[in-house]
C-alpha cells in the first residue's frame, strides 16, 4: 500500500512541494492581514504550523476526491493517471483519505481557535467530493460546477483570516479582509478555467471553455479576471513596497501581450503555460513584499 501510494503521490500530488504551497499560501494571508492592520509584533507558535498543515491536507484530500468524482472519465481519457491505470487502488486511497482528514480534525480541534471555520471548509470539500449530490446535473455543466466548486478557495482565505483576526483580536469586516479573501481567490480562478482553454487543433471530447465559447472570448474573460487581481494585490501592498507594484505591472504587461498573441495564434503555445508563469511571478513577488518588510520595512 505504501508503495502504491508513494506512487500516486508522485505522479498526483508531490508532497514536499505541497507542504510548501501550503505554507506559502497560509503565511502570504496572515502576513498580508497583519501587515496592512498595522501588526508587526508576531506570536508565532503550533497554531500557524497547523494552519499551514491544514491547507496542504485540504487541497490533497480535494485531490483525491477529484480522482474518485472523474474515475470513469479519466478511464477513458487519461487511463495511465495513477488510479485508471491500477498503480494505487481505490481503497488505498480511501483508508489514507480518512486517516489524514482524522490527523488534521484533532489538530484542528486542540491548537485552533475557529473550529467552526475548519468545519465549514471540511463540510463544503466534502459535499463537492459527492457533487453536492446532483451528479447527473453538475458533472456534464461545466460553468454549474465552476460555480459550485470554485469558491472552495474563498472558504479555505477565510479559513486563515478567521484564526488570524481571532488571534490577534482584529475587526474581521473591513475591506482588508475582503481584498485578502480575494488574494488568493482570483489566481485559482484564473488557473481553473484557463487549464481548459485549448487550441481549437487541441479539442477532444473533453469539454472546455474555448471548445463552449471560443478560445477568444474565454482569454479576454481571463484577462479581465486578472487585471482585478492585479487591482487587489496593489491595494494590499501599497503601503508595504511600490517598488513590487512596478514589478507586477510589469508581469501583467507581460501576460497579456502573450494572450493576446495566443488569441491571434492559438497553436502558438499552450495558454496555461503562460497563467502559470503569471501566477507564479505575482505570487513570488507578494511573498518578497512580505519579507523585505519584515527585514527592512517600508520601501
Amino acid at each position: 500500500m505504501i508503495k502504491r501510494l508513494h506512487c500516486y503521490f508522485k505522479e498526483m500530488y508531490p508532497i514536499i512541494p505541497r507542504l510548501i504551497l501550503g505554507v506559502i499560501i497560509f503565511s502570504e494571508i496572515y502576513f498580508i492581514i497583519l501587515l496592512n492592520y498595522g501588526v508587526t509584533e508576531f506570536d508565532i507558535g503550533i497554531s500557524e504550523f497547523v494552519g499551514a498543515f491544514t491547507i496542504f491536507s485540504f487541497l490533497l484530500m480535494l485531490r483525491i476526491a477529484d480522482d474518485f468524482k472523474d474515475y470513469e472519465l479519466d478511464c477513458k481519457l487519461f487511463p495511465q493517471r495513477p488510479l485508471p491505470a491500477g498503480k494505487v487502488t481505490k481503497k488505498d486511497l480511501k483508508i489514507f483519505a480518512a486517516i489524514l482528514i482524522v490527523i488534521t480534525a484533532i489538530l484542528n480541534f486542540l491548537f485552533m481557535n475557529n473550529i467552526i471555520f475548519f468545519l465549514f471548509l471540511y463540510i463544503y470539500g466534502g459535499l463537492m467530493s459527492v457533487w453536492f449530490f446532483k451528479k447527473d446535473k453538475i458533472q456534464p455543466n461545466l460553468m454549474l460546477a465552476l460555480i459550485t466548486h470554485n469558491p472552495v478557495q474563498m472558504i479555505m482565505n477565510i479559513y486563515i483570516i478567521s484564526f488570524t483576526c481571532i488571534k490577534y483580536s482584529l475587526e474581521p469586516f473591513t475591506y482588508i479582509s475582503i481584498l485578502t479573501a480575494f488574494t488568493l481567490y482570483f489566481p485559482a480562478l484564473i488557473w481553473e478555467i484557463s487549464r481548459k482553454i485549448r487550441a481549437p487543433k487541441d479539442e477532444t471530447e473533453y469539454v472546455t471553455y474555448s471548445k463552449l465559447f471560443g478560445h477568444k472570448k474565454v482569454v479576454r474573460f481571463v484577462i479581465l479576471i486578472t487585471i482585478v487581481d492585479l487591482i487587489t494585490n496593489i491595494i494590499l501592498i501599497y503601503n508595504l513596497n511600490k517598488i513590487s507594484i512596478l514589478v507586477l505591472i510589469i508581469n501583467l504587461i507581460w501576460y497579456i501581450a502573450d494572450s493576446i498573441i495566443f488569441i491571434k495564434n492559438p497553436e502558438k503555445f499552450k495558454y496555461i503555460k503562460k497563467v502559470e508563469r503569471y501566477t507564479y511571478i505575482t505570487e513570488i513577488t507578494m511573498i518578497i513584499t512580505i519579507i523585505i518588510f519584515l527585514l527592512v520595512g517600508k520601501l
